[in-house]
């Protein structure tokens, strides 16, 4: 955090030909109100031109080394002149920077929970982080009318907050005669002839909603690059900064499967539930996003106790279960040691499946989704300059990867990482794992659902954007280098929409004849 703060300073103050002092202030004055702590980080004094990000943040014990560990860096280390010699390195540039100022201590980025305006925010984000539950949800029924903090961004949007009865995907109460019970905006009585819409337009019509239980991809995760790249940055850059830190940096609402919002981070939406909804109107706002940034088929089986659904009331659904890379990725040195065994994989999502037996509507779906082959991610970024390193073209992604490996917060050791050794035994487990979800989908049987499977479809993407003109370098999320971009969620969305067109129609439910009719009346009633 410090170095990506830092590094931004830096690079404001050059582009600008401004004072350190003259871009701190202005980096502040295009942050939010409540979220300029960066006003608290004393860091003028030490920033100069001698100085890069790494040595600052050292310097202010930040960054630090322990014992025995290396000495982690994002830019290459400075030379600095010495008795009529280059001292290479960080070692040298710190006792410097020790011996030109008293460096005090510093309450560090770990607590800026701490800081009045943000401290009540910061406990509703615990609390959703925790709980996965929406924070505004004022009848308890697991759906909110605030779009964030796990509101209808992630899940249909309620039309009765006040009332538990009513939320999106139940089965209508008496058709809907007298109100929405399920806030798919179908409701009332058609005057000319006394049937209630609810009926003429939905009965039969194979109603079902749309639940992923994902990860930060399916959550789809997204730090929107104008945030760091100085050439672009302006208030405008930062004015979905709320937006983002209280939708934990994803934006489900452009995601592949529950996408529903036009993008506004790049590429377009298209998405699952999209499909659904212009496949039968009655569909309106059946969707829940059951994704967690670090979800793997273990953590998978707490998350999936947040789904909504209640057996005997709701509609049926298409859940699509998609932990795509962390059951083989994390951030430890012996990382192959710490990713998930085919047993274990095995046994998670039977246990999830199991569950899901016990929760959802007889006639519901179930897809398994594939883990992705990762080797794609160093193949096509590793010499690419990153976007704090285009100005200066001083930062590639292979140093990123290397910094984020050494401090161990890596998103991916196995794949990230200019060892091919260890890149082909990463997604020699994932294949692994991948056909254990293929064999579950071939012999398991529930009583509540059918099961599929299907691989990632990575490759298909990537020829599909190159047919459109596309570079493989614009699939992957330019400022982590490690998630789907909105463009790939999009073409994946067709892909995926192809393949279940194709060999598993009865998943997707029939069209509804009556969904021009539903759209006309709705137009009609000022889209009410």
């Amino acid at each position: 955090g410090c170095v990506l703060v830092v590094s931004v300073i830096e690079q404001l103050a050059q582009w600008h030909n401004s004072t350190v002092k003259a871009a701190m202030e202005r980096l502040c004055n295009y942050i939010p109100g409540k979220y300029q702590i960066i006003h608290h980080v004393n860091l003028v004094l030490l920033i100069d031109r001698e100085m890069n990000a790494d040595v600052v943040c050292h310097s202010l014990k930040l960054c630090k080394q322990d014992p025995g560990q290396p000495l982690c860096h994002l830019y290459p280390p400075p030379k600095v002149m010495g008795r009529g010699k280059h001292l290479p390195g960080l070692f040298y540039a710190l006792a410097h920077a020790g011996q030109k100022r008293q460096i005090k201590s510093f309450m560090g980025f770990s607590s800026v929970c701490a800081f009045p305006l943000l401290a009540n925010l910061c406990e509703k984000i615990k609390y959703v982080i925790r709980n996965k539950l929406p924070f505004e949800d004022f009848d308890g029924d697991k759906f909110s009318t605030f779009p964030t903090l796990r509101g209808y961004h992630w899940r249909g949007r309620d039309c009765n907050d006040k009332n538990i009865t009513v939320y999106p995907g139940r089965r209508p109460d008496n058709w809907d005669v007298k109100s929405d019970s399920n806030c798919n905006g179908i409701w009332g009585v058609d005057p000319k002839d006394g049937i209630p819409y609810e009926e003429k337009f939905c009965k039969g019509a194979d109603s079902q909603g749309v639940v992923l239980l994902g990860d930060s991809a399916g959550a789809h995760f997204h730090i929107p690059p104008e945030w760091m790249t100085v050439t672009q940055m302006s208030v405008k850059s930062f004015a979905n900064l709320p937006m983002a830190f209280t939708d934990e940096l994803d934006w489900p609402q452009f995601s592949e499967i529950t996408g529903f919002l036009n993008s506004t981070i790049g590429g377009w939406t298209d998405s699952l539930y999209l499909r659904l909804r212009r496949r039968n109107r009655c569909n309106h706002r059946d969707l829940q996003n059951i994704s967690q940034n670090g979800g793997s088929s273990g953590n998978l089986l707490y998350l999936i106790k947040s789904l909504a659904r209640n057996q005997l009331l709701d509609n049926p659904a298409i859940v699509i279960y998609a932990t795509i890379g962390n059951d083989v990725c994390n951030g430890n040195r012996d990382t192959l040691a710490h990713m998930t065994t085919p047993k274990e994989m095995l046994s998670n999502v039977v246990q999830a499946l199991r569950y899901l037996d016990s929760r959802l509507p007889n006639g519901s779906h179930v897809i398994l989704t594939g883990l992705v082959d990762g080797r794609f991610l160093w193949d096509s970024l590793h010499d690419r300059y990153h976007p704090l390193g285009q100005l200066n073209r001083d930062i590639t992604y292979r140093q990123l990867y290397s910094f984020l490996d050494c401090l161990q917060v890596s998103p991916c050791s196995g794949w990230l990482t200019p060892n091919e050794t260890l890149r082909n035994l990463t997604s020699e487990r994932a294949l692994q794992l991948s056909n254990v979800l293929k064999e579950i989908a071939r012999s398991e049987k529930f009583a509540n659902f059918d099961i599929f499977y299907m691989d990632f479809p990575l490759r298909q993407t990537a020829e599909e954007w190159h047919k459109m003109g596309g570079e493989p370098w614009q699939l992957i999320e330019p400022v982590d280098g490690f998630h789907p971009s909105q463009i790939a969620a999009a073409l994946g969305t067709s892909i995926t929409w192809q393949k279940a067109l194709h060999e598993w129609p009865q998943v997707l439910g029939k069209e509804n004849p009556f969904n021009d009719q539903i759209e006309a009346i709705f137009k009609d009633q000022g889209g009410h």
